[in-house]
């Protein structure tokens, strides 16, 4: 294939008119530029088989990054890099039927797209521009013909779908544009505090990796579709956290971390409360060293408001997800349930995406459009324990057809229905002192011995396919045994909670008044995508704890160097 390029002029579009000028007279708009190649891929693509190309978006992640570390006490170089990356949606046949519909019965491979990262030129030349989004489209034009053959034949061969629901729902032609975000921060003052933490964490001869860190983020997202977006807006994540790691004599690995995210470097915590923090972890890495492994157990338990935010991240937010109610290898643990009780009666939980804070606390999971250029908005899921909604992409399913702003994915990936600021709402609350004084009741009542608090949990991991167990298991990090004959607490370590949802959800009784916010980065089928959980702390009657896997090594014979050699 050839191409003739003229280098002496740019088009640019003024009222409708396309009007020559010299490139070196007019500012580099790369939303222009990707609008011009894709109207030329349309002229070209559309017609261009027997299966039209009807759907085409451009979209490109721009990526500065920094992050400065100090490892062991140590500080490291700091890192800093640019990147931009392009990715090209593109469907061929109609919104009925397309070469992303599902192929059934056949390898997963079928259903799989590997992450695909193409890199994107960083400096403003619009023909190296044009020339990254001519080279991708023609690749994704070849391979979506050849998939939708082979789902047409699919589709020959096996039984009728439950789901009839088209494969693409209509979109508008939102436009809006911000300038670029680029974050600038302190290195000397920030070098200067993390080293000082840095020391704090890395002293004591029980540890055996100590990190301080903080890494900046500035996303800014450039898209372009037939359908006439024009989008160009971004998001700046910072992050500090602090992390220790050691070993118990029994060759359990115990970590600690705490984390902080915010949109401005000015929003983070001061020294002190940083170094609070280190001090805390410190001595919490100390007690869980010494602290009795518990054996596996069934018996009341209060998750605290981060762990329940991250718990039902885990267990409900991706059950409510949309694609997961149209799949056929999917489990569908809620897609029936539409204006069914679900949850207690008190429990109301919505995703809200369009929140940049909570009570003072930034979200990480905010964002204005989603990765389909749709608004983002907020969706009620539950009402009062009623299944209301699911988080929507413009993958439509039965009941639901149309995007509600939640269709994301990191760069490389397909999108899929996602979370963002999934929020935990109770009509019913008490007092964090009232809720643990119900528990030690209910550990009465039920004659058992002690109650599990959950303060702290690093994620899990859940499984939604239809091919295994609808189960999920969920990582704690810092768990407290409550005595029922009052016995003062003590910290355990060494289990995971495991169950499964729908019996774990029927065990809430009561919830206290302390809302608790976890930002976090979720990993699943669309890549890692930044999200927020807020949640008050929880009270069930029952949840199961299995002893958690661990490691056969012996600790270390000789202690870290940072002590001086003292044991």
């Amino acid at each position: 294939m050839s191409r003739v390029v003229c280098l002496a002029v740019a088009i640019c579009v003024l009222g409708g008119l396309a009007v020559p000028t010299h490139a070196a007279d007019a500012p580099f708009d790369l939303l222009s530029v990707m609008r011009e190649e894709l109207d030329r891929s349309l002229a070209n693509f559309t017609d261009a088989s027997d299966a039209p190309m009807y759907y085409l978006q451009y979209s490109v992640t721009d990526l500065h990054e920094y992050s400065l570390a100090v490892t062991d006490g140590g500080l490291n170089a700091p890192t800093e890099t640019d990147h931009r990356y392009l990715d090209v949606d593109l469907r061929v046949g109609g919104m009925e039927l397309d070469n992303t519909h599902e192929i059934r019965g056949g390898s997963w491979r079928d259903n799989y797209s590997p992450t695909r990262r193409i890199d994107f030129p960083l400096d403003d030349h619009a023909n190296a521009v044009r020339a990254a989004l001519w080279n991708e489209t023609e690749f994704q034009f070849m391979k979506a013909q050849e998939r939708l053959t082979k789902v047409e034949a699919n589709r020959q061969v096996k039984v009728e779908e439950e789901d009839l629901s088209n494969d693409f729902s209509p979109g508008e032609a939102h436009t809006y544009s911000e300038p670029p975000r680029r974050t600038e921060l302190d290195e000397e003052r920030w070098k200067d505090v993390l080293k000082r933490v840095g020391e704090v964490l890395a002293d004591g001869d029980f540890v055996q990796g100590s990190s301080a860190s903080i890494s900046v983020t500035d996303r800014n997202n450039y898209t372009v579709n037939n359908e006439g977006a024009a989008l160009q807006h971004g998001n700046t994540y910072i992050r500090l956290r602090l992390a220790i790691s050691g070993m118990a004599d029994d060759g359990m690995e115990l970590r600690r971390s705490e984390y902080w995210s915010a949109t401005l470097p000015s929003n983070l915590p001061d020294e002190a409360t940083i170094m609070e923090n280190a001090e805390r972890l410190v001595a919490e890495l100390a007690a869980l060293r010494d602290a009795p492994v518990v054996e596996p157990y069934i018996g009341p338990a209060i998750l605290m408001n981060r762990a329940s935010g991250v718990f039902f991240h885990e267990i409900f937010g991706h059950r409510i997800e949309g694609h997961r109610q149209k799949s056929e290898s999917e489990g569908q643990t809620f897609t029936k349930k539409v204006g069914q009780l679900i949850l207690p009666d008190f429990i109301s939980v919505y995703d809200d995406a369009t929140m940049a804070e909570f009570e003072g606390t930034e979200l990480r999971g905010y964002y204005k459009y989603d990765d389909e250029g749709t608004p983002t908005e907020r969706v009620t899921v539950v009402e009062s324990g009623i299944l209301r909604n699911f988080l929507m992409s413009r993958s439509p399913i039965e009941g639901f057809p149309r995007s509600n702003g939640h269709g994301r994915r990191e760069h490389g990936n397909d999108v899929v229905a996602r979370q963002g600021n999934l929020i935990v709402e109770s009509e019913r609350t008490v007092p964090y002192a009232r809720l643990r004084e119900m528990l030690i009741e209910e550990c009465r009542r039920q004659k058992k011995p002690y109650g599990l608090i959950f303060d702290d949990i690093s994620g899990g991991f859940t499984m939604t396919g239809r091919g295994g167990p609808q189960a999920f298991k969920v990582l704690p990090l810092l768990v407290t045994r409550v005595y029922a004959d009052g016995r003062p607490d003590e910290i355990v370590r060494g289990v995971d909670i495991v169950g499964t949802p729908l019996t774990s959800f029927s065990k809430i009784i009561m919830a206290a008044d302390d809302d608790g916010v976890f930002n976090g980065t979720c990993g699943a089928e669309s890549g890692w995508v930044p999200v927020s959980a807020v949640s008050p702390s929880l009270l069930v009657t029952e949840i199961e704890v299995e002893k958690r896997r661990k490691g056969q090594d012996k600790p270390p014979i000789l202690p870290p160097p940072s002590t001086g050699g003292d044991r």
